[in-house]
């Protein structure tokens, strides 16, 4: 394993200089610099204090990366059904991610279940149909039909809704996830 470009990849990804971890680790910014180009070799316990600044264990540090999924098919997804409406999960457990894109169909007079404040914002791109983006805190709604989007914070509760006779097909994507 190449000690020094995982301390430095984890650093930069700590967004730290040099100098910011050679402070909060209580070592030199030479040595650093030499350990992130290979030139020198750490104790085990300078590399815990490093590891623990950089924050991950000494186990997740020298666990190698697995090669992450890029492209997902259909049978990777879950659905999740109801009367009103069908979840379609189009990335495996991507309540783990950053953002988590979904496919709703939302059956005529359906509804998705209310979204509470959160931080983060919603993207949706309407694929077939018409909505209605319901503000429940301002008490408004937007009618969004296929081929637009709608981009909103998650500072109010708010919902999607389908008032029409035939179904509707939205691509949510929300960050954090929140369904």
């Amino acid at each position: 394993m190449d000690i020094g470009k995982r301390v430095r990849q984890l650093r930069q990804k700590n967004g730290l200089t040099l100098e910011e971890l050679a402070s909060r680790t209580e070592l030199t910014k030479g040595f650093l610099s030499q350990l992130e180009r290979n030139l020198s070799t750490p104790s085990i316990a300078t590399l815990e204090d490093i590891v623990e600044v950089l924050g991950v264990s000494l186990a997740d540090f020298f666990k190698e990366d697995s090669q992450q999924q890029v492209v997902f098919t259909p049978q990777d997804s879950f659905v999740d059904e109801s009367e009103e409406l069908t979840i379609t999960y189009i990335i495996p457990n991507s309540q783990r991610n950053m953002m988590e894109p979904l496919l709703l169909q939302i059956r005529p007079q359906g509804r998705t279940q209310i979204i509470e404040p959160h931080e983060g914002e919603e993207l949706g791109y309407v694929l077939q149909g018409k909505i209605e983006l319901e503000n429940l805190t301002l008490e408004t709604s937007y009618t969004v039909r296929k081929g637009e989007t709608f981009y909103i914070s998650g500072d109010y509760r708010h919902c999607l809704a389908n008032r029409n006779g035939s179904d509707a097909q939205v691509l949510w994507i929300s960050t954090p996830p929140v369904l």
